[in-house]
């Protein structure tokens, strides 16, 4: 009896053991990783994005340096956008809105690199994106920029487009032909901005914190 016990307990022991064992090979930052996958989850260097998750298949990753996103629908929808948008309102899209952000948010500490960003990412440094975030509420703390527009939940920087900058909060600056926030603390330099207090021709501002 006592034999059987010790058994059971030496294979316990061990299954947890490796399982411990398997948890810190996925946490060991990684130079080179890839996404989606199952085994990247840190990385000190460079992720590469193939394909992007939808929401509840995201595996958050914290990258240290850069991440390149490489995915091909990105390619078509910042035209489809710019077919679709009848009027400046419109750029006031339902997705970007006041709701609390998602836990699961990828992390990069450095350059975010991409075609389009699609996954909840909160990027500390510099985003390069051809239309940024569709889709995905996303932070930025830095600079963001566009050829197209940027579309962000939180900007504390600056965001600077050709076309738009779309966001819920801003603290810092925003650059393009159109500029629309619902929560601003800075200043909207373009042919039209938009911010909570007033709507305006080449240059909008507010600095005033609001009244709890």
């Amino acid at each position: 009896m006592k034999i059987k016990l010790l058994m059971m307990i030496g294979l316990f022991t061990g299954s947890v053991i490796s399982a411990q064992e398997k948890l810190n090979k996925l946490d060991k930052p990684r130079l080179i990783g890839f996404s989606p996958s199952k085994k990247t989850k840190n990385v000190n260097g460079m992720l590469i994005k193939y394909y992007d998750e939808i929401d509840h298949e995201i595996q958050p990753k914290k990258v240290n340096g850069v991440g390149l996103g490489f995915n091909g629908l990105g390619i078509f929808f910042p035209a489809l956008l710019l077919v679709s948008i009848p009027s400046i309102d419109n750029w006031a899209i339902n997705d970007i809105d006041s709701e609390t952000l998602p836990d699961k948010m990828n992390k990069i500490n450095g350059l975010q690199l991409s075609i389009i960003n699609m996954e909840p990412t909160v990027t500390n440094g510099l985003e390069i994106n051809m239309a940024s975030n569709i889709s995905a509420p996303s932070v930025t703390n830095g600079v963001a920029f566009s050829p197209l527009y940027n579309f962000h939940h939180t900007t504390k920087g600056a965001a600077v487009s050709t076309f738009a900058n779309v966001a819920q909060k801003c603290r810092g600056a925003q650059i393009a032909l159109i500029n629309v926030c619902k929560d601003s603390r800075g200043i909207q330099i373009g042919f039209w901005n938009e911010n909570e207090k007033r709507k305006l021709p080449l240059i909008n501002w507010n600095f005033k914190n609001k009244k709890s």
